[in-house]
């Protein structure tokens, strides 16, 4: 005989809630071992309590209930263990990304101006290499470093040195609306052979005051504030995508302190036209 605990003691055993048990009975997850069909009271078996615990720690790790079920009836050992280790990763790449905004915010804090000084810089048109693709902004750092990797490629494998650092241009739309066009473009001479995504661009001319920021694009907002607040207060915002010049990007160097991106925001023309 298999010795059976009422609910309550069940919570007690487990420190899972009366409430929490009953969920979890609802959607298949920890079934009782008997249901009185007259009062609907539950009993759990004592060779429960550790499968309740184990859920409890899955939980406090924030694994979704389905993956948990699909944890406790994974066929062998070895489709466990993938589960479980990539939820593990996910965890992995959620603390290292609490960290890094935990590190962006401090900074922000303590060295609220930390951007350098604006520049004005005009640019002529400019022929590249291109790709060009409707993202959505959250997916935008991830689209921009395979962009560029395979701009590099394409350029590298055909012999051809760029004639200037790489860039994008974000369209108006991708910070308004979360979704718009954006571009990344490798200046070369002479023109690739077309592969892939890779098109060839006339990047448009236009007229910029530029910051450079430092390190990682975690925080390449605060270069885009200064910007902002820049061209403002002396008048000189004018309708256009922002502009994105990589000097030192993730395809020269893996430790991000050192990349060094220069955002241009359009203006109006200084320069005299010849």
């Amino acid at each position: 005989m298999i010795s059976t605990l009422a609910i309550g003691d069940f919570s007690r055993a487990t420190h899972l809630s009366v409430k929490m048990l009953r969920h979890y009975h609802e959607i298949g997850l920890l079934e009782p071992v008997a249901v009185d069909p007259d009062t609907g009271y539950r009993r759990y078996g004592s060779d429960q309590i550790s499968t309740a615990q184990i859920i409890r720690r899955f939980r406090d790790l924030d694994m979704p209930l389905d993956e948990i079920h699909k944890v406790l009836t994974a066929p062998d050992v070895e489709a466990r263990n993938r589960l479980i280790s990539g939820h593990l990763a996910r965890l992995e790449a959620n603390l290292a990304r609490t960290e890094e905004a935990v590190s962006s915010l401090r900074n922000l804090l303590d060295h609220p101006a930390a951007e350098g000084p604006v520049q004005h810089r005009y640019v002529p048109v400019t022929l590249a290499a291109a790709i060009t693709d409707t993202v959505d902004v959250g997916d935008a750092l991830t689209w921009y470093q395979g962009a560029l990797g395979e701009l590099k490629a394409t350029v590298t494998a055909q012999g051809i040195a760029p004639t200037g650092p790489a860039g994008g241009i974000f369209s108006n739309e991708l910070f308004a609306d979360g979704r718009g066009q954006a571009t990344v473009f490798l200046p070369c001479d002479p023109s690739p052979r077309l592969m892939g995504r890779v098109a060839l661009l006339a990047v448009p001319s236009v007229e910029l005051a530029t910051v450079v920021h430092a390190g990682s694009h975690a925080d390449i907002d605060r270069a885009y504030g200064a910007l902002g607040a820049y061209v403002t207060r002396h008048a000189l915002a004018v309708e256009g995508p922002i502009r994105e010049y990589y000097l030192v990007g993730p395809t020269d160097t893996a430790d991000d302190s050192l990349w060094r991106t220069e955002v241009g925001w359009p203006i109006f023309r200084t320069r005299p036209t010849r």
